[in-house]
């Protein structure tokens, strides 16, 4: 298969994918193999909660749109197009090791192994077996070429050139030793950080709830802890996150927001809280479900300098263009195909090991 075949077969994947949503998915006469895929798919995403709980429709629903909005010719090309295919090391077996904390988390590296020619062996968390091999099997009737470049596997992994492995930093470690002989990314827990200044607007803070809110937390790209100035009142931020309160509706939510809770008041911690989301003052960048943690700083530059030097527990920084590559608020969960996970390029991974 040529670059550009393999483009377009992913571009079809992005049309297909594009008309599933909340409340208003209908199938579009433009769009292949519909009379085969689309009720199954649309079955599959009502029934992702019963295989995890976490895997609400509406979560489900909001995975597949941002995949689909990313998987234009346009933006593949965009993506693409910073790298030389001509001396590519393609051929390669390549395990994928993947999480499951959020629905399709493993697609981008399932994505980039397939793009640079290259065949994907993959063990799926037991948190997400359905989604990717449906979306696989879609791929595979675009272009039966596909077939022999994607395989699942549930057993051991065997007869791999390289790896790609997401996972705790305890099995991490396991990962580091286990693949200590193949080329490798490994992927440890990380987190996502906003930097508030007492000025944000209304609108800000709202997005901000996206980014704390979207998957329940679950991501690595959620924001679970705040620095933010001497001073500053939460008034403003309350206010806003109210916009988020029907989240306690949820079961696996509210009790987690009803233990980790308790936990912190047995142990005596200041707590400040909306009857859905506790704020506690922590160091850590990682809090539990249903909680952020917040810390104060004195000086913006020396809190840059800190984060640089964190910058291996930290996923993104969520800002008024404070720092260097900061997101905007609302966008964390919507990352372009150029934005690396851990900021390891997958691609020049892939092009390059042998």
């Amino acid at each position: 298969m040529t670059l550009e075949t393999k483009k377009s077969v992913f571009v079809e994947l992005g049309k297909f994918l594009s008309q599933f949503s909340e409340g208003a998915s209908a199938p579009k006469s433009d769009v292949l193999y519909n009379d085969i895929f689309f009720d199954d798919f649309e079955n599959l995403i009502r029934l992702s909660q019963s295989h995890n709980g976490w895997y609400t429709p509406e979560q489900v629903y909001f995975s597949i749109q941002s995949w689909a909005e990313a998987l234009t010719a346009e933006n593949i090309d965009k993506w693409l197009s910073a790298y030389s295919f001509d001396s590519a090391q393609s051929g390669k077996t390549v395990a994928l090791i993947l999480a499951g904390n959020i629905p399709l988390v493993g697609f981008h590296d399932f994505l980039s192994v397939l793009i640079t020619g290259n065949k994907a062996l993959i063990k799926t968390s037991s948190n997400d077996q359905h989604l990717l091999p449906f979306l696989a099997k879609y791929l595979i009737a675009v272009d039966e070429n596909l077939k022999d470049s994607i395989t699942f596997v549930e057993g051991k992994l065997e007869n791999f050139d390289a790896v790609i492995a997401t996972g705790s930093n305890n099995t991490a470690r396991y990962f580091e030793y286990y693949f200590k002989d193949k080329p490798s990314i490994i992927r440890k827990n990380r987190n996502s950080a906003a930097i508030l200044t007492g000025k944000e607007t209304n609108e800000e803070l709202e997005a901000l709830g996206e980014d704390i809110f979207r998957y329940f937390g679950l991501g690595c790209r959620n924001v679970s802890k705040l620095f933010i100035p001497k001073e500053y009142s939460f008034d403003a931020f309350f206010q806003a996150m109210f916009k988020y309160q029907d989240v306690i509706h949820y079961e696996k939510y509210a009790n987690n927001y009803d233990y980790n809770k308790a936990v912190f008041l047995m142990s005596n911690f200041k707590l400040l809280d909306n009857g859905f989301l506790t704020l506690k003052e922590d160091s850590s960048y990682a809090s539990p479900i249903s909680s952020v943690f917040y810390e104060y700083y004195d000086n913006l530059e020396e809190l840059k300098k800190r984060l640089q030097e964190n910058a291996d527990q930290i996923q993104c920084i969520v800002s008024s263009n404070l720092t260097a590559n900061s997101i905007a608020f609302g966008e964390t969960q919507k990352p372009q195909l150029w934005d690396y996970a851990d900021n390891v390029d997958t691609i020049t991974f892939l092009l390059t090991t042998k």
